[in-house]
């Protein structure tokens, strides 16, 4: 179920299904089904209040009413068309509502407990405006649970973005599978708790559609496992720049994560002042004095060391570029982060051209928002279209991180990361992160795979801590647990 299906996608395979002899009317009384399903198992009986609109969202919203009405829940219907603009299967399922169908209206929001949300759904191809923003307000205030069906009405499915205004949903029902807009920002924000349903649509359509977005899932990549004889160096040393001795504690925590990720040997190099900073916070972890390009250089021509993280506080100007430089011509696959991207911000052609020349996707990116835009400049599109082009220009595997991270292969290949929380919102947090990477890196894990579990892990290590107050410290010894859960799966 990581497949991610853009609306025009989701309408192939709905085409595909009743082409393969499923019937069109079955599936909008199954996804009905289970609307009225849910809404009768969360909530007490009271009154509902079913929107409808004029196409087979609105078809869906007729059954829901139905159902309710025949196991004794006092339904009231509004559509905002007229009932004769109907056709098709919505058509069908209006006639076999037979009871009345008022026209929707804001004043018609008030009093009930429920409201289901069946105006738009995920096909949405212009803003919301005029009378129908104003029954979406309405509906936003009334302080009635709202029930999406498909998709909260305006919200793009295929980028999350709001279209003028969208609805505020406490529970969305979706089909067969979810759409971008389910998990990017802000549209993800306003779906509230979200539910896939299967409404009959087999499998097999997929194999005639090029599906290239996925939402992020162990099931997605491997991670290592250690062999009962293997040594230290069969997990991979990962190296990690250093700033200086005023700016050393990001570099420990990219150090930390990627240690307890399960790397083999983790070594911090910087300029001795910072290393006797080091010194006094670690144990596990190694030390390497190199204070530039040269003796960065000369560290990794031992290919034992076959990792490296550079970023987390190196400082932004020429050292740190000199540096980036330097390592990408060694045979260390790289993890570069924060200030590396900065530095790089106006000269990226001249890191995309070094980039390039070395074995494909051995590079990962890390920008946040922010860093991306001085990197990249302006992208149009939805986040994933950002990610994609940017992986593709650069020719590096692209995490663009945020609460919906999206990484990206510069083969146009996307992943949406749903494990991001508001507790991530902390200084170190991405540190952690770029070390993470990196120790997966060091093990051997494809660069791709490598940051989808990054992401993942990270997320799922602050819902594991799970509490006010955490800090990127607390972050590295919560990667332990989540690596156990998955390996539980």
């Amino acid at each position: 179920m990581q497949d991610l299906l853009t609306p025009r996608q989701m309408a192939m395979t709905d085409r595909l299904a009743v082409e393969s002899g499923v019937n069109s009317l079955s599936l909008m009384e199954s996804a009905g089904q289970a609307v009225a399903y849910e809404v009768g198992r969360r909530f007490p009986l009271q009154p509902v209040l079913v929107l409808c609109g004029p196409g087979n969202n609105g078809g869906d919203g007729f059954v829901v009413a139905r159902l309710l009405s025949e196991r004794g829940w006092p339904v009231r219907v509004g559509l905002t068309c007229s009932k004769s603009d109907l056709d098709g299967d919505a058509a069908m399922m209006a006639r076999m509502w037979g009871g009345t169908i008022e026209t929707a209206a804001p004043g018609m929001c008030h009093d009930f407990g429920i409201i289901v949300d069946a105006l738009l759904g995920a096909g949405l191809s212009r803003d919301v405006e005029g009378e129908l923003a104003e029954l979406v307000a309405a509906i936003n205030e009334s302080g009635a649970q709202v029930v999406a069906v498909d998709m909260p009405s305006g919200i793009d499915g295929e980028t999350g973005a709001v279209r003028g205004v969208a609805v505020e949903a406490d529970l969305t029902v979706t089909f067969f599978r979810h759409k971008p807009g389910h998990l990017l920002l802000p549209g993800g924000a306003l779906c509230g708790e979200l539910l896939l349903a299967d409404i009959g649509i087999p499998d097999s359509v997929l194999s005639e559609i090029d599906i290239n977005l996925y939402e992020n899932d162990p099931r997605l990549w491997t991670l290592p496992v250690r062999k009962m004889d293997g040594h230290k160096f069969d997990a991979g040393h990962c190296v990690v720049v250093s700033g200086d001795a005023l700016h050393t504690g990001a570099a420990r925590l990219s150090a930390l994560g990627a240690a307890r990720s399960g790397a083999g040997l983790v070594t911090i190099a910087g300029e001795r002042e910072a290393l006797l900073v080091h010194a006094v916070h670690l144990t596990a972890i190694m030390l390497a004095e190199a204070g530039d390009a040269g003796a960065l250089g000369e560290l990794l021509e031992d290919r034992r060391k076959n990792t490296l993280v550079i970023g987390p506080g190196a400082g932004i100007g020429k050292s740190t570029r000199e540096m980036v430089l330097v390592a990408l011509k060694s045979e260390a696959r790289l993890v570069l982060d924060a200030d590396v991207l900065t530095s790089f911000a106006d000269q990226s052609d001249a890191l995309f051209a070094a980039i390039g020349k070395r074995k494909p996707e051995s590079v990962v990116l890390t920008p946040h928002a922010g860093e991306f835009k001085r990197l990249f400049g302006e992208i149009e599109g939805a986040k994933t279209d950002m990610a994609m082009a940017a992986a593709e220009r650069s020719g590096a595997i692209v995490l663009l991180k945020g609460s919906d991270t999206v990484i990206a292969h510069p083969q146009g290949r996307g992943v949406v990361n749903t494990t991001g929380t508001p507790l991530l919102a902390t200084a170190g947090a991405g540190d952690v992160l770029a070390g993470l990477i990196g120790g997966f890196l060091a093990q051997g894990m494809d660069s791709f795979e490598a940051a989808c579990a990054g992401a993942y892990i990270h997320g799922r290590a602050a819902q594991r801590f799970g509490k006010p107050g955490m800090m990127a410290d607390d972050l590295p010894d919560m990667i332990p647990c989540v690596l156990g859960d998955i390996a539980s799966f």
